[in-house]
């Protein structure tokens, strides 16, 4: 800059002395020889140039030596660069991390600053490189939920190493699409199907040639990395132990999916540096030396978190509290806004702090606020300062508070711990040792009141296991539970006379009401009741009831007693505290990994999404795409000529008709979209938003939502979407030709399985001449599989395309039984469904098992089938056991 501005100065004072010169040459007359003065300034002017010319190069040295050193530091400016769009993407992930570029210089000065001195220009830049990084991430993580920090984190990783040139874009491309080949059968026994057609594809690339080949002929050595509680701290066999560890997160995902959390861990520590990957978390009060007037501090709300806490006690250090009048507290609501504001504006003045809870209810005031909280820093005492509580959003269509409040604020999550230990420590911190003293029955109450909240603990813990945990995620709370030890209470007093315990009231009304009050869906209620059941009777007055397996009830204690009881005897973190097979744990981490790579995909530069040097484009990639399935793509049924063969329309024949008008409406969209999206890349149509969308999708192997709208509910990649469409064209193929139903009818093939089912139902109510209402459908699960049927059955229908999840079925002994461990989702063998009298059907020692599309359960539910088991029912309810139709 000073350099710039002495140059500039250097060309004025020439173009004065010039200027001056030529003047006074024009106003001379006769010899201007003579005129001593004017020969004088020529002189000066003279040697001034010259000496301003000399000055002029060693300023173009200097300049040349100034662009040579700032080039040195450029990686760090680079860096720099890098870090601001990677934290300016994170609001795709949540709409509340959003960050400004004010704030990201601050933090990037900072971190210059506080970098070590070196005399070394290029250890100097490669320390602040890592200063800066390092400050990015500790600030942008702070306000991240743990779910989110990860992704951050492995996206950082990647983004720098790409740039860096460390790691193969293609490989990277490879990974994060993942695409998997077709298989139905698997080449070695300690890999499922899915697995193998991942492996399969793995091969195709030319760093991975034989893989699959290696692996048939040295399964020992892989199984073994396959069966290792952990796989990614296992080296590979053979020549593959020389691999990148890029590329050893390539072969690891197709292994091993659910442990590729932890894998990503491991890339990181190893590429960036330990320091990463441990859970630091900086002390409110360093957080609040970067706070300001003019920089709030949003905290984003967890439930069973006061993050406030944390601002009074700092508060009362510094002399800050709502008794001295200098804290002042707004719980913002309907009709606080004027109270808000009043507040604000004395604090700033006063140099006071501010806390506005809750700004997630004022969603019309929110801009207001933003205004007042520009204004009210300009010119505010220095002492002043503004705390904000917000909850996000489930969804982004949601989002209400302004852009402008999120960037300038310094953004704090703080989460409570999981798991089931520290659940249950506090749900016993809601209650003091006065509120289990309270009642005449202390035994009962002290016995009951605890299997409560372990109760409480699970039905809130098992949410992490997604929909086998609970088919839709409900919003239990401290509420419920304190309400509920209320009730206890009460009840038991009641009953005081008579010393009696009312079980069924107890838990109709903790299971139905007061829980049950948040439950919609009519299995989850089932699991709540079941899991009330187990923890409520006579036997833990006995001290004889197992909670969970190796965790006993305790016997008669004080509150303190209870807590130290938990430390000393509750198990280990596992899926069997809830009753669930540690497949579920699995099935969990598998699930977070692969929601994690969709989200690094989205989160991919659009201009690097190919990876550099590729030999195709993004549109001839997906032209190709188009082509390919345009080709694959079955004509349409003619459903009027079918229908004017037919004379006797039978069940059956009507849910055929049904499946082919389905299917003729999918086949039609995709035909139409595609043809479309072919001409646009040609450039014979405008491109429009929804072609934009479906090429987005076929790039990135999804289906795409208009298509997905039309079909079946399915959570696989376009490639064996549309491997399924294909096949279920096949079976209507075979089902059209003649109507006679066939053989093994897969179940899973078709738009709408309750409607082949009810047909089942109808066909042989009719045939009996049965009434309809009294008529229930039985299944009776065969030892044999779909190629052992040649012909169908008499009456009803064999099914096949189910899959077990939960458990497994044991084909010899004909029963349900334990899950074998990795082997997430069994296949069934052939059912026989067939109609019968309600009073007739079987239901002793059976588990009524509800069958679902998808692993997403919920709202795909399709029937329920009555299952034979050795064990009690209420095993594989809480086991979250059932039937999937595609996975």
């Amino acid at each position: 800059m000073q350099l710039t501005t002495q140059q500039n100065h250097f060309k004025i004072e020439l173009k004065r002395f010039e200027d001056d010169l030529l003047s006074r040459l024009s106003a001379a007359h006769g010899n201007f020889l003579g005129d001593i003065s004017l020969v004088e300034q020529l002189e000066n002017t003279k040697s001034m140039a010259a000496h301003i010319q000399q000055k002029v190069v060693e300023a173009r040295e200097n300049e040349t030596k100034i662009n040579e050193a700032r080039e040195l530091y450029r990686p760090a400016a680079e860096r720099a660069s890098l870090l601001f769009f990677i934290i300016n993407d994170l609001s795709k992930i949540n709409p509340m991390y959003q960050f400004s570029l004010k704030s990201f210089n601050s933090v990037f000065n900072k971190a210059m600053e506080r970098a070590e001195w070196d005399e070394d220009v290029r250890t100097r830049v490669h320390t602040l490189t890592e200063a800066i990084t390092y400050s990015v991430f500790l600030y942008t993580s702070q306000g991240l939920f743990e779910r989110d920090k990860l992704t951050f984190l492995s996206h950082t990783a990647f983004q720098i190493l790409l740039k860096q040139g460390l790691i193969d874009a293609q490989e990277f491309h490879f990974l994060l699409h993942f695409p998997v080949e077709a298989s139905k059968v698997s080449a070695v026994i300690f890999l499922s199907p899915h697995a193998w057609g991942a492996i399969k594809s793995i091969s195709t690339m030319e760093d991975f040639s034989g893989l699959d080949r290696d692996m048939e002929s040295s399964p020992k050595r892989w199984r073994k990395i396959v069966e290792s509680s952990c796989p990614e701290n296992e080296r590979l066999p053979q020549d593959w132990k020389n691999k990148s560890s890029l590329q050893k997160l390539i072969i690891l995902r197709a292994l091993r999916p659910d442990r590729m959390t932890y894998a990503l861990r491991t890339f990181v520590e190893e590429n960036m540096g330990t320091k990463y990957v441990e859970t630091a978390r900086l002390e409110f009060e360093k957080l609040y030396e970067d706070s300001g007037p003019a920089t709030p501090v949003f905290f984003i709300l967890s439930p069973g978190v006061d993050p406030l806490r944390d601002v009074e006690k700092l508060g009362l250090k510094l002399g800050f509290s709502i008794d001295q009048g200098t804290l002042h507290n707004v719980s913002l609501g309907q009709g606080q806004e004027e109270v808000a504001e009043r507040a604000l504006t004395n604090a700033s003045k006063q140099g006071h702090w501010v806390i506005f809870q809750n700004v997630h209810l004022v969603a019309r005031w929110l801009p207001c606020l933003e205004a007042l909280l520009e204004t009210a820093a300009v010119n505010s005492h220095p002492s002043y300062r503004v705390f904000i509580t917000g909850e996000p959003v489930q969804s982004p269509e949601q989002h209400v508070i302004p852009r402008g409040i999120l960037e300038n604020a310094i953004k704090i999550t703080n989460e409570p711990p999981t798991g089931m230990n520290a659940s249950l420590h506090a749900a016993l911190n809601n209650f003091s040792q006065e509120a289990l003293d309270m009642c005449s029955r202390e035994q009962e109450f002290n016995s009951m009141f605890f299997s409560l909240c372990f109760f409480h603990a699970c039905v809130t813990e098992r949410r992490k296991f997604g929909p086998q945990g609970w088919n839709h995620n409900y919003p239990f709370s401290t509420g419920d539970l304190t309400i509920s030890v209320n009730v206890l209470y009460n009840y038991l007093e009641a009953n005081t006379k008579s010393m009696q315990v009312p079980w069924e009231d107890l838990c109709y009304l903790f299971g139905e009401i007061m829980y049950g009050g948040h439950i919609t869906d009519d299995w989850d209620r089932r699991l709540c009741k079941t899991y009330l059941q187990d923890y409520m009777h006579t036997k833990m007055l006995e001290a004889e009831l197992f909670l969970c397996p190796g965790f006993l009830a305790p016997p008669f204690l004080d509150l303190t007693g209870y807590h130290g009881y938990i430390n000393e005897h509750l198990p280990a973190e596992n899926p069997t505290l809830y009753g669930l097979h540690p497949n579920a744990e699995l099935d969990c981490l598998t699930v977070t990994s692969g929601n994690l790579f969709k989200t690094l995909l989205d989160l991919q530069p659009h201009d690097s999404a190919r990876g550099d040097g590729s030999a195709q484009s993004i549109e001839e990639k997906v032209m190709s795409i188009v082509d390919d399935i345009l080709e694959k793509l079955p004509e349409e049924y003619n459903v009027a000529e079918m229908m004017a063969k037919i004379t006797e329309r039978s069940p059956h024949t009507l849910v055929c008709f049904q499946e082919c008008e389905r299917m003729n409406l999918l086949l039609a969209d995709i035909r139409k979209s595609l043809s479309e999206l072919d001409l646009g890349l040609k450039g014979e149509l405008t491109i429009s938003s929804s072609m934009e969308t479906l090429q987005s999708a076929l790039f990135n192997d999804f289906v795409p939502d208009s298509w997905a709208r039309l079909a079946f509910p399915s959570t696989k990649t376009l490639a064996l979407w549309l491997g399924d469409l294909i096949c279920s064209c096949h079976e209507l193929d075979s089902w059209t030709q003649d109507f006679v139903l066939p053989a093994v009818v897969w179940l899973s093939g078709l738009f709408n399985p309750q409607s082949f089912l009810t047909a089942v139902l109808q066909s042989i109510a009719r045939k009996n001449q049965w009434p309809l209402d009294n008529v229930t459908l039985t299944v009776d699960v065969t030892k044999k599989m779909k190629d052992d049927f040649g012909h169908p059955p008499r009456e009803g229908a064999y099914i096949h395309g189910l899959f077990m999840e939960g458990a497994r079925w044991d084909t010899q002994a004909g029963v349900i039984s334990e899950a074998v461990l990795r082997d997430l989702t069994p296949a069934m063998p052939v059912l026989y469904v067939r109609a019968v009298p309600a009073e007739e059907q079987e239901l002793k020692n059976t588990f009524e098992c509800p069958v679902y599309r998808t692993k997403q359960r919920g709202p795909t539910y399709v029937w329920a089938f009555h299952l034979k088991t050795k064990q009690p029912p209420a095993k594989w309810v809480v086991a979250g056991v059932a039937l999937l139709l595609s996975v």
